[in-house]
């Protein structure tokens, strides 16, 4: 379907007085489970010629330090649901193989969770947040993980982490209680009144152990669940005063090729976050508790799931190692979508405190690799990696948005251009858009307040992620056939204080003004 559309024009006041809340480092985090080649040929390669002595992929490392991804949720994803963490530590050669039932894969537990810490060791200055299996196992499992990563010795279990190598504690602060548990292909899936009890239970003897954990609950894993809402509300109203945050999950792909809807995403999402804070406040004030409860959005992306990449391995007898799946290659249009609900991961950045990219290396990924080959960028790397290092530390400002509406057939008529301003950690401000129109540029206005017009020695710079083929992609064959490039079209007055520039169409846009 062709999106018809008249001349689209926006406007975005930054207004340094209004705030919506602060950037909290944790929204530029991202996802490691074992699936695929996301762990195997993707982070840990003993045999790549850029291995280092624990079989880290220095290519890799490289690739995770310029893309600025922060928290790291670990190991799963469905993969944590039949997960035996005991498996993964201990010498390597008495490791057992096992069947993982998520992915139809063998895993060999080469790597678990000495490898993962000591990997983000690597990496610097990043957090590991831990999940539990609540779906074969419960209580007792977890805080038996619990005393082997964070009591410091003189127990069981702590003093075999000390033999096993580390002889300080992980000191991991961020649990999720399980993952996706609503869902009916999670394994051990449960009703939200049997998960509500039992995610209360572990999180009241979890903090028993470490009362200063952060806790995350499973919430709908995806906003079209059908027991989304009354989901968060059950689970919420029996460990609300015992957790810290609950989840969202959001996958968005083109349906039956509409791509004008496809492009909107974001305007799902935000209806996404906005729904589960509605839940929130609804059991607080019910409680009448003065705890307060976030959303850790820990597995959001573009994710091709009806297509072949996406297709398990199946038979009795096949059960490979690090398969090749959920590989896909991103375009213009699928980064243009990425950059979108980074956006709108900002604009809610009072109620979403933490978010997982889905997932960092080869499996829906920024990031590629090649086995004892290259490591590249896909086109949805930039708008992350920009994003990150221009907003950690900073301020979202509340958005002041006045754009020309386009029709979408799933949304109706949405804003042609979304926009965000991040006043950074620099005092300078960044200004991030997309224009989500598949045929017609948009003409976008910023207007600074006075402060920052005042400045003698202002500075304007855009940068613009566009082809005029929205189906271009990097490939192994061509690692940097899409990259952002310096959009010449800015203009800025002085007096008025107004930037001016062209979005093309199918575009995602940072401007930095400082």
């Amino acid at each position: 379907m062709t999106q018809m559309s008249s001349a689209i024009s926006a406007q975005l006041i930054v207004d340094d007085d209004f705030e919506v809340g602060k950037v909290d480092n944790r929204l530029f985090g991202s996802f490691v489970e074992h699936l695929g080649r996301c762990v195997y040929t993707g982070i840990y390669e003993p045999s790549h010629q850029t291995a280092d002595s624990d079989g880290f992929r220095q290519d890799v490392i490289d690739l995770v330090r310029e893309l600025g991804a922060t928290t790291i949720r670990y190991p799963g994803g469905n993969f944590v649901s039949g997960y035996r963490w005991e498996d993964g530590v201990g010498p390597k050669d008495e490791r057992p193989r096992r069947l993982d039932l998520a992915w139809h894969s063998t895993e060999t537990n080469e790597f678990g969770l000495h490898e993962m810490a000591k990997w983000l060791d690597r990496v610097g200055g990043n957090e590991l947040m831990e999940a539990v299996n609540l779906g074969t196992r419960g209580l007792e499992d977890a805080m038996d993980l619990l005393e082997y990563a964070n009591i410091p010795g003189g127990t069981k279990l702590s003093e075999e982490r000390r033999v096993n190598g580390a002889d300080k504690p992980f000191n991991i602060r961020m649990w999720c209680l399980g993952n996706e548990m609503d869902g009916p292909w999670q394994l051990g899936h449960k009703s939200a009144e049997d998960y509500g009890t039992l995610a209360a239970s572990v999180a009241r003897g979890m903090k028993q152990l470490d009362p200063d954990l952060e806790l995350v609950a499973c919430g709908s894993s995806a906003h079209d669940m059908p027991t989304f809402g009354a989901w968060e509300e059950t689970v919420l109203s029996k460990a609300y005063d015992l957790v810290d945050f609950v989840s969202c999950h959001a996958y968005y792909q083109p349906k039956n090729g509409d791509m004008a809807s496809f492009l909107a995403s974001g305007v799902d999402m935000d209806g996404f976050i906005r729904d589960v804070a509605a839940a929130i406040d609804a059991t607080k004030a019910r409680l009448k508790s003065k705890h307060d409860v976030f959303i850790s959005f820990d597995e959001w992306n573009i994710w091709y799931a009806d297509a072949e990449a996406s297709r398990n391995p199946e038979g009795i007898d096949n059960w490979p190692v690090a398969p090749r799946l959920l590989e896909d290659v991103y375009s213009v249009a699928d980064a243009v979508v990425f950059g979108d609900l980074m956006i709108t991961l900002l604009k809610n950045a009072d109620r979403v405190h933490s978010a997982s990219l889905a997932q960092l290396v080869n499996v829906i990924a920024p990031i590629m690799t090649e086995p004892g080959g290259p490591a590249w960028r896909q086109t949805t790397f930039y708008p992350f990696s920009i994003i990150a290092a221009l907003s950690k530390g900073g301020t979202v400002l509340e958005p002041k948005l006045d754009s020309s509406q386009i029709y979408t057939p799933k949304y109706g008529d949405v804003d042609g251009v979304n926009a965000v301003a991040v006043r950074g950690a620099d005092g300078s401000v960044s200004v991030f858009a997309v224009n989500r129109s598949l045929d017609t540029p948009a003409e976008f206005e910023v207007r600074l307040d006075e402060n920052m017009r005042a400045k003698s020695d202002l500075s304007i710079e855009a940068w613009s992620l566009h082809d005029d083929d929205i189906n271009a992609k990097n490939t192994l064959e061509n690692q940097s056939r899409v990259m952002p490039k310096f959009n010449e079209t800015v203009v800025f007055d002085p007096q008025s204080g107004s930037t001016k520039l062209t979005l093309p169409a199918v575009s995602w846009t940072a401007i930095h003004v400082k």
